[in-house]
């Protein structure tokens, strides 16, 4: 065998080899998604020979209440979005108006068009702030507090409903008090953090750091990582070959092909030349 042809023989092996370092580093390196809470159960079963495990994360249930307009709503009839949840009454003099203000921060930051013509991006996120006096916080009053904040209807809701229905969701389905560091009370929730769903109304965000309302660089972070969800890749699919070449197993069978064919066009050349 030539020189030429042990390089380029070298050359069809070291490509594959350095093109999956090179991916596999860069899938190492990447930006991280917001981690996901909980999980309702793991089931272990034997897949070939082999022990797999697959954990069930906890998907918030369907909730039905009321908006500041009026309407009936449902959270599964969110579709496609980051979910942000905020807890707050509107005779709160404390935390709440401040609350307000920092929802109303990440709404405008999802502001799209130009100078003349502003809208509201309302395919990314749903805003919700739900309250924890809904005996006191009507549909009329929420609606006046919505008036008042300058609060966008499109993305953003209030919500009042059924007492006991709010409370469980809060505790039984958000997890607030496991969600947050500090003692969140059961017979009212009221804390500064946010909650963040994905499209799948599973709860997300970074275990070291509950979002808060109160912090500008959590807020900060709070807006990444909605932006992230929506971005992020459903793992149950494969989009592409390209994907899965990026398995080890694909680079070994790729190897192989072109080791193959290489060897094969030698032979064939020096028939043809001999």
């Amino acid at each position: 065998m030539t020189k030429k042809a042990v390089l380029a023989l070298l050359i069809a092996v070291i490509i594959p080899i350095f093109c999956y370092l090179w991916l596999k580093s860069a899938s190492d390196t990447a930006v991280t998604v917001p981690k996901k809470y909980f999980f309702d159960s793991v089931v272990t079963r034997e897949v070939n020979g082999k022990i797999k495990s697959d954990t069930f994360w906890h998907k918030s249930a369907n909730l039905t209440l009321v908006n500041q307009l009026g309407d009936t709503v449902q959270l599964y009839n969110i579709k496609g979005k980051a979910i942000v949840i905020d807890l707050f009454f509107t005779k709160c003099a404390s935390i709440c108006p401040r609350l307000t203000n920092s929802m109303s921060k990440l709404q405008q930051g999802f502001i799209t068009g130009g100078n003349v013509r502003k809208k509201i991006d309302t395919s990314v996120v749903q805003f919700i702030s739900l309250s924890i006096d809904p005996e006191r916080d009507s549909v009329s009053v929420l609606k006046e507090y919505a008036d008042r904040n300058g609060i966008n209807p499109d993305n953003w809701w209030l919500l009042t409903g059924n007492r006991d229905s709010i409370y469980d969701y809060i505790f039984n389905e958000l997890k607030i008090d496991k969600l947050v560091k500090e003692p969140v009370s059961p017979d009212f929730p009221h804390t500064a953090r946010f909650v963040l769903l994905d499209k799948d109304f599973v709860v997300r965000g970074r275990l070291e750091q509950p979002y808060s309302g109160l912090d500008s660089a959590s807020l900060g972070a709070l807006s990444r990582d909605i932006g992230l969800l929506m971005l992020e890749k459903d793992k149950s699919k494969r989009s592409t070959i390209f994907a899965q070449i990026i398995d080890l197993s694909w680079l070994w069978l790729l190897i192989v092909v072109l080791v193959t064919g290489f060897v094969w066009y030698m032979n064939k050349r020096r028939q043809i030349n001999g």
